[in-house]
């Protein structure tokens, strides 16, 4: 069977349209509505309550923060004598992993995909249910803060 250049490029044509055209038909329930997003656990560990935080705009998620705070509101990154203690025992600390594990998250989109970091894998678990929970959220587009049960703590 032959194809004339002019039906062969009828063709690549009419099929990239159609494959513009469908892009846009995803599953509209799976795209991100634009707005503030979070998610927070359900109960202090350790005297600390993890939460995370993000932005989505024009459908992309373009700002995460992660984080804890205690019963008064301070926050777990800002506590220097926490931070010292911490990194001599463990190689890390809250104000690395918090924004490691953010970037990871702005950068890769899926919680899932997120190593954990050596010396703070029990956050990395707790931060990739919270960042899911509010991903969800951003897919519902309900800015209400979503409470999340977490499991219990491994000793």
């Amino acid at each position: 069977m032959k194809y004339s250049l002019k039906k062969t490029g009828l063709l690549l044509l009419t099929t990239l349209l159609l494959c513009i055209c469908c892009a846009g038909c995803g599953d509209k329930d799976s795209q991100l509505q634009d707005g503030y997003y979070s998610a927070e656990a359900s109960s202090y560990s350790h005297g600390w309550k993890e939460f995370v935080s993000i932005c989505i705009s024009n459908g992309k998620l373009v700002t995460v923060e992660y984080n804890a705070k205690n019963e008064s509101g301070f926050i777990k990154s800002w506590d220097m004598n926490y931070m010292r203690n911490m990194e001599q025992i463990t190689g890390t600390y809250p104000n690395l992993y918090t924004r490691t594990y953010a970037a990871d998250l702005l950068s890769k989109g899926d919680a899932q995909a997120i190593d954990t970091i050596t010396g703070a894998s029990s956050s990395g678990k707790k931060f990739k249910l919270l960042a899911e929970a509010a991903m969800e959220q951003a897919k519902k587009g309900d800015a209400s803060k979503f409470i999340v049960q977490m499991p219990p703590e491994e000793e």
